[in-house]
């Protein structure tokens, strides 16, 4: 039975009722007493699941064939996951939380998490901390990118998540503003469909989960190749990654991209720009960018980071 707990920020819990409601949390039903040596350990269990990184374009599935999501739920140890959702983005975390939790329940995930952080102290409890150290899976929901970052960045508890993401013990998923923050830069906000110019874009540092990278979301969807061609300008060095709604971008431990979901994930390469205008237009001046390479990837394509070269459905 999928057991589930949303810690409320308005109830003050002891140290010790937060201890004990701990180490019972992981106990089988039969073995609720406070031993050690009793409590499972999921994340020591499903080290054979193979983690990956979910960027997701916002707006994915959760009613129908929950692709995306079900991918997640897979990734993170099926019916032995132990997912933590961060609702940290939306301004109605509660919400959006319960929406998420019923949705893995429903999958039968074996506990499931609210981290509900609304201020920069709860990044270092030691709750939240001992949860994510047990967690297979944590998923960000969508909302505002500067808001999740404003709570997370810097703190114990998102050094705790980006440390076991990079040594592949944990899964993680992060839609709309939850994919934005990906990158050490990242896409603040700003306008669309215009031709890429200064002012179209507002840049901020990311959680620099994964540096090299460059995220817009909603991308097709909002017409926002404009926008992070003026980013991807600023920042030749990166990869851009536009990914579209109800699509995802799935990060491997091969060091490739491969694409899921209903619409496109669009690739810039700026390593072999020529030519741009970017340092001296001012304003809402457009860019002159020559010889950007541009790749846009449906479902079953693939992305390879390290050659960077997409590889067709056919080949995989």
């Amino acid at each position: 039975m999928t057991k589930n707990i949303y810690f409320d920020i308005d109830k003050k819990i002891s140290t010790v009722a937060v201890q004990q409601q701990l180490n019972c949390l992981f106990m089988p039903e039969s073995e609720m007493i406070l031993n050690p040596e009793t409590q499972a350990q999921p994340a020591e269990k499903h080290q054979s699941t193979k983690t990956a990184i979910l960027v997701i374009g916002g707006a994915e599935d959760k009613v129908h064939g929950k692709e995306i999501l079900h991918t997640f739920f897979t990734r993170s140890g099926a019916t032995d996951a132990v997912i933590g959702i961060i609702p940290s983005a939306s301004r109605e975390p509660t919400l959006i939380g319960d929406r998420y939790l019923h949705i893995f329940e429903e999958m039968g995930a074996k506990y499931i998490k609210v981290l509900d952080v609304r201020d920069r102290d709860q990044g270092e409890d030691p709750y939240y901390l001992q949860y994510v150290e047990e967690c297979t899976g944590l998923f960000m929901t969508g909302g505002d990118q500067l808001r999740l970052c404003g709570l997370l960045a810097d703190t114990t508890l998102m050094d705790k998540i980006v440390q076991r993401v990079k040594k592949r013990e944990i899964t993680l998923a992060g839609t709309s503003a939850g994919a934005a923050v990906m990158g050490y830069h990242m896409i603040a906000g700003g306008s669309s469909g215009e031709c890429p110019n200064r002012a179209l874009v507002d840049m901020a540092m990311g959680l620099g989960i994964i540096p090299e990278v460059l995220v817009d979301q909603h991308f097709h969807n909002r017409n926002r190749l404009g926008r992070l061609l003026s980013a991807i300008v600023a920042h030749p060095q990166l990869l851009g990654v536009g990914i579209d709604e109800d699509t995802c971008a799935l990060f491997e431990q091969n060091n490739t991209i491969q694409v899921m979901g209903r619409g496109t994930v669009t690739i810039l390469d700026a390593r072999t720009i020529s030519y741009t205008n970017q340092a001296q237009a001012q304003g809402n001046e457009p860019f002159s960018i020559h010889n950007l390479r541009l790749h846009v990837l449906s479902h079953g394509d693939r992305y390879d980071l390290k050659q960077h070269q997409p590889i067709p459905q056919a080949e995989t």
